[in-house]
């Protein structure tokens, strides 16, 4: 009876085991499989850029023209009507393109006059070192509820500032002098009103010497 009773509790144990075993024996992924599954903001960024961001200029960017008079006689109705945002604190921003007399250019910034009837305005072309968000978060084309990951969705930021910084800028400084008309699109980010609108601070998705 002893070597039954053993017998049948070596049963049961095996038993238990084979459905709730202490350990998974899985295959390892390659190097390639490992590397498919990393989340590439580089490569998100350029097709973004390429695929989206510079089409939406003509179709979803607000012109300049419009903007700015708009800017200053409500400042309130034009973020209302005209701002992006991603749901963060009180920041927001602006999607804007047009054309403008250069009225002064520094290592950081080409000082834009946009003129257009009566109404002038200055906008102000950031060309040093870019920080924020403006570029992913101003256009509204991308949303951060689309992305699991907040990392990736970070890092989308910091590859489209380095787009900028690494291809529009470097060519705006180039060719920008005082007196010339320069077209430009970008994004603006507003975070303190007294500040960031007057003039309108707007780092560049496109230039063009005109």
């Amino acid at each position: 009876m002893r070597v039954v009773r053993c017998l049948i509790a070596l049963v049961v144990v095996a038993g238990f085991f084979r459905f709730f075993p202490l350990f998974h024996v899985e295959r390892l992924k390659t190097a390639a499989e490992q590397a498919a599954t990393v989340f590439n903001a580089q490569q998100f960024a350029e097709t973004f850029w390429t695929g989206k961001l510079l089409p939406a200029i003509s179709s979803s960017s607000v012109k300049a023209a419009v903007l700015l008079p708009a800017i200053k006689a409500d400042a309130a109705a034009a973020r209302k009507k005209y701002s992006h945002g991603a749901g963060l604190g009180d920041t927001y921003f602006y999607f804007v393109s047009g054309s403008g007399r250069a009225t002064s250019v520094s290592d950081d910034e080409v000082s834009l006059r946009v003129t257009d009837g009566g109404n002038e305005a200055e906008v102000s072309i950031q060309t040093g070192l870019i920080f924020g968000d403006a570029l992913r978060d101003g256009t509204g084309l991308l949303n951060p509820s689309d992305f699991s990951n907040s990392q990736n969705f970070n890092d989308i930021s910091a590859a489209l500032d380095h787009i900028a910084e690494s291809r529009v800028i470097p060519a705006l400084r180039k060719q920008a002098k005082v007196g010339a008309t320069i077209f430009f699109a970008g994004c603006a980010e507003v975070d303190d009103e007294s500040t960031d609108l007057k003039p309108l601070k707007v780092i560049p998705i496109q230039t063009v010497l005109q």
